[in-house]
């Protein structure tokens, strides 16, 4: 079944986790200030996030032009004030300060500030069903401020930034995840073999055992001794090795294959510690090697590539072990091009701040995969689906709208006089209804009487009247005749 957009995300973000947030924000705000407390309540604590994903839709360059004069953007000014969301912002917490160990002590924990907001969300990635195929790889959190979390990645499209481990599908489901922060220890229960392979190891801790489940993985992580150990508890892996890591085999040089042709390969079997190995080093534009407990070179399959000399198309030989990786291993980097997209770009001095928006980002992101998951599996065409752009919009309009007041605003519209008669003159499609969660929650719907004239938006109702729901914003009859704005708001 298919469900809301709003109802994905709170199944991954739910509301205990805005109650622990609005708890530790206003204890933070009166550790900061006694005599000005924030009280924060949890609805503001979902309107300001809601605003968050508002914001990065729209991706003013500064916050405040949301609020500003001429770059005014109605679904964020008309939520919350501008010194209110700054208020937010500033004061915005996820734990208790007094409870931080002192770096040095035992038990220190780098990510203290964010711990309960990644665990929560662990948790509720964790519980999602795993696919056969998995992958591990990088993604860099884009950062430039203070911290000593950051790090420099050179060969990266983003240079400065957190680094994130994680575990996800080939479709881009997230299962696990986990931020560096320097020295990464070996897995409970299992050997040290380095830092790379520790990572792998750490992360695959989540993987039902004995399950066959196949895990990808490139050559910073890739190597023996991880092969060995991951096949011992029966899941599958293959991955890209560099060379210095298969000591003792000896492929035939670069130059030479070369000489044979595009589509040279070339496979060796080795034993290790009771585990079957086997490496297969291919040649297409340049040569690239792969070490796997299950995959092989053969069947080959052909595929088409662009032949510069005889300008045409030519078909050459890809082993297996070629093909079963390049289809398995893109999902983290799917996962980075739509956060990407529509990033939250929301400038704060606070190091933390980044990390949690990166999250909100994530977790829409996770939210919209499980949603097209079950939209395919009932047979829904992806083009009747939401896009990624219309699910966050979907979401941010729940979270600052759903169960919550509408704001009351002092003083006349800001609006000049050539917007309003623009607004007069407009004659623009029809207003579409509202998610049925805001609909039906049955807070601050009021009919607003002397609106221009429009058609009732109950179905099956055509009359032409001037009442206008409050919150809705749309027409619908309420008269001795026909009560669709009670009809509406009900079922």
């Amino acid at each position: 079944m298919v469900r809301e957009p709003i109802e994905y995300f709170e199944s991954l973000l739910g509301r205990d986790v805005f109650e622990d947030m609005a708890t530790q924000t206003n204890l933070y705000a009166v550790q900061e200030d006694p005599n000005k407390p924030l009280n924060a309540s949890v609805g503001e604590i979902q309107q300001f996030f809601g605003i968050c994903l508002y914001m990065s839709v729209y991706g003013l360059p500064y916050t405040r032009m949301y609020w500003g004069k001429d770059t005014r953007v109605d679904k964020v000014s008309d939520v919350m004030s501008l010194s209110r969301w700054e208020a937010m912002k500033r004061f915005l917490h996820l734990a208790d300060n007094s409870d931080q160990v002192a770096e040095g002590q035992p038990g220190f924990d780098k990510l203290f500030k964010v711990r309960p907001f990644l665990n929560a969300l662990l948790r509720s990635f964790q519980d999602i069903p795993m696919n056969e195929m998995l992958c591990v790889d990088e993604q860099i959190v884009p950062f430039k401020g203070r911290s000593g979390l950051k790090t420099y990645n050179p060969k990266k499209p983003k240079r400065w930034g957190y680094k994130v481990f994680v575990l996800a599908d080939q479709h881009g489901i997230v299962h696990n995840f986990e931020f560096y922060t320097g020295a990464v220890p070996a897995a409970d229960g299992m050997p040290d073999i380095g830092a790379s392979g520790n990572v792998v190891l750490r992360l695959a801790s989540v993987i039902p055992p004995n399950m066959s489940h196949k895990l990808f993985y490139d050559n910073w992580f890739c190597g023996v001794d991880l092969q060995v150990t991951l096949e011992k508890s029966e899941i599958h892996s293959v991955g890209t090795v560099r060379k210095n890591r298969l000591a003792g085999c000896i492929f035939t040089e670069d130059k030479e294959m070369k000489a044979k042709g595009r589509g040279t390969f070339e496979e060796m079997e080795a034993k290790h510690d009771g585990v079957t190995l086997k490496a297969v080093k291919w040649y297409d534009n340049r040569s690239v090697i792969l070490l796997s407990t299950f995959a092989a070179a053969n069947p080959t399959s052909p595929v088409q590539r662009w032949d510069k000399k005889a300008k045409e198309m030519v078909t050459v030989p890809r082993p297996n072990i070629v093909t079963i990786y390049n289809k398995s291993m893109g999902g983290v980097d799917l996962l980075d091009s739509l956060i990407a997209l529509y990033r939250t770009k929301i400038r704060s001095k606070k190091w933390y701040h980044r990390i949690v928006f990166h999250l909100l980002d994530l977790t829409v992101v996770q939210a919209w995969f499980l949603y097209r998951r079950d939209s395919d599996a009932v047979g829904i065409p992806q083009k009747m689906q939401l896009s990624l752009l219309d699910f966050k919009v979907n979401v941010a309009l729940c979270l600052t709208q759903v169960n919550k007041g509408t704001m009351k605003r002092k003083g006349r519209p800001s609006q000049s006089l050539e917007i309003r008669i623009e607004e007069k003159r407009h004659r623009g499609p029809t207003s579409p209804l509202p998610p049925s969660n805001i609909r039906l929650d049955r807070l601050d719907h009021w009919p607003e009487m002397g609106a221009p004239k429009g058609r009732c938006k109950n179905p099956g109702c055509k009359g032409i009247i001037r009442v206008v729901c409050s919150k809705c914003k749309v027409h619908l009859c309420c008269n001795g005749e026909n009560n669709c704005f009670k009809a509406l708001h009900i079922e």
